[in-house]
């Protein structure tokens, strides 16, 4: 079973589609403004059960996640050029802090069915975006990327041996929060389970050919930082 936040953006769709042609279960998380109805290449309707929910209601998706085998976080909310307390506050809430609690919860299930000794590890796929490490003309949603970024590697050093962790770097891809983007969504899906196929944890899809190696290098330092200066005292 796979569920995706971010369901109805550009990229949540996308990621559904190429997950349906794999042959997945699908569990697609929106606020649920309106039904989701996805189509395959042929016309035909892709099943999929849609939960709804909001940053900050993490602990009510507990029951659902006890079925899931990958979570990808891909939700996120851009308030471009905003720079007020309430933009401020709304863009770690999405950004950051609802996918980092949601990433907590899912490694809390997990430790539960490891424990009554339950099927392979799962996944969790976090969407950081390009953001974490280069300009995206969106100081917030730098900002709060960047910080979701750092709680990954900081929290990979223990939630790593529960869940199989992928940290997803894209690049500008057309979709609602960015309008003038350059890739298109369901090209980026195919790119990102393509290179899942092949066991990467580090994955960027990306037309800047620099974020191909500021963004490894970068993983690598805070890691050894964290490792280095960082303890933890059990869960």
């Amino acid at each position: 079973m796979v569920a995706i936040t971010g369901a109805n953006g550009a990229l949540g769709r996308a990621l559904l589609g190429r997950w349906h042609e794999r042959g997945a279960r699908l569990i697609a998380l929106s606020t649920c403004e309106e039904p989701l109805t996805l189509s395959d290449a042929l016309g035909q309707p892709i099943p999929l059960r849609q939960v709804c929910w909001q940053a900050g209601r993490e602990a009510e998706l507990e029951e659902m996640l006890e079925e899931v085998d990958v979570l990808v976080i891909n939700h996120g909310v851009n308030v471009r050029g905003e720079r007020s307390a309430s933009a401020a506050e709304i863009s770690l809430e999405v950004n950051a802090l609802s996918g980092w609690r949601l990433m907590e919860l899912f490694a809390a299930v997990v430790r539960k069915r490891q424990a009554m000794g339950s099927r392979p590890r799962p996944e969790v796929w976090v969407n950081t975006s390009e953001a974490e490490i280069q300009p995206a003309l969106s100081p917030l949603y730098e900002i709060s990327k960047r910080l979701l970024g750092q709680l990954l590697s900081l929290r990979a050093l223990d939630l790593a041996t529960t869940l199989r962790i992928r940290r997803l770097v894209l690049g500008p891809f057309r979709s609602t929060l960015n309008p003038y983007g350059v890739m298109d969504a369901r090209w980026v899906a195919g790119q990102i389970l393509r290179q899942a196929s092949w066991d990467w944890g580090l994955i960027i899809v990306t037309i800047n050919p620099f974020t191909y190696i500021t963004m490894p290098l970068a993983a690598f330092g805070r890691w050894l930082y964290f490792q280095l200066f960082s303890r933890t005292r059990g869960e």
